[in-house]
C-alpha cells in the first residue's frame, strides 16, 4: 500500500509543509513538544524516525541515539533530507511505514512526532503501528505525539491527508498492535504515549 493516493492529495500541503520546515515550528519542537514527550525514555542506540518529513524532529533524535533510521514515503521529502544528512549518524530510507523493510525486532527504540494524522486511514494507522511493534526488540519504548482536532487544525491540512486519531482510542490500538505498559496524555494542543513492546 502507498500512502500517497494521487499527486492531487499530498501527505503535506505547501502551507503546512512550509510551516513544518520554519524555525518557529524546530523552536517549539526543540523547547516543547520532543523534550516532553521523550521524558524518562531510553531510545537505546539504534532507534527508528516514523515520518521525519523535512526533518527538523531528525535533527533533534539524532543528537539522542549512536544511530537514527528515520523512515519517510514522500520521495520528495525523503530524498532532500537524505541529502541532508549524509555523512552523519542518520539512514534516510524512503519506505511504507505499513509495510516496514527491517527485520523483527532490529530496534532499540521509535519516534513517532506530529505525523499519523498523514496516514490515510485508521485501518493503516493500526497497520503501522503493528509494524513498528514488530520491528522494536523485546522491552523498547514507541513514543510519540500527534495533535488534536481544532477548526485552525483542519485549515492548515485542506487538501492533504488527515485522519485524527482519537485520544481515547489510541491506548487500546497500541494494545491490541501489541505494545503493554501503554501510557496517553493530553493537553489542549496534542495527545502524547508512550508504550512498550
Amino acid at each position: 500500500m502507498n500512502l500517497l493516493t494521487t499527486d492531487e492529495q499530498r501527505t503535506m500541503n505547501q502551507q503546512h509543509l512550509d510551516f513544518c520546515s520554519s524555525d518557529e515550528w524546530a523552536d517549539a519542537l526543540r523547547k516543547w513538544i520532543v523534550p516532553q514527550a521523550l521524558d524518562g525514555v531510553d531510545l537505546g542506540d539504534d532507534a527508528l524516525e516514523v515520518g521525519p518529513g523535512p526533518g527538523r524532529t531528525t535533527d533533534l533524535i539524532r543528537t539522542m541515539v549512536p544511530r537514527l533510521t528515520a523512515v519517510e514515503v514522500d520521495p520528495t521529502l525523503a530524498a532532500p533530507l537524505r541529502e541532508r544528512m549524509a555523512g552523519t549518524n542518520v539512514e534516510v530510507v524512503e519506505a511504507d511505514a505499513t509495510d516496514l523493510p527491517f527485520p523483527d525486532a532490529r530496534f532499540t527504540g521509535a519516534v513517532s512526532f506530529i505525523m499519523l494524522h498523514h496516514v490515510p486511514t485508521p485501518e493503516a494507522q493500526d497497520r503501522l503501528f503493528a509494524e513498528v511493534a514488530r520491528v522494536l526488540e523485546p522491552g523498547a519504548t514507541f513514543a510519540g505525539v500527534d495533535s488534536l482536532d481544532s477548526d485552525d487544525f483542519r485549515k492548515m491540512h485542506e487538501d492533504d491527508i488527515c485522519v485524527i486519531v482519537p485520544p481515547d482510542t489510541l491506548a487500546a490500538r497500541l494494545r491490541a498492535a501489541g505494545f503493554r505498559d501503554v501510557r496517553v496524555a493530553t493537553n489542549p494542543y496534542v495527545v502524547q504515549f508512550q508504550a512498550r513492546r
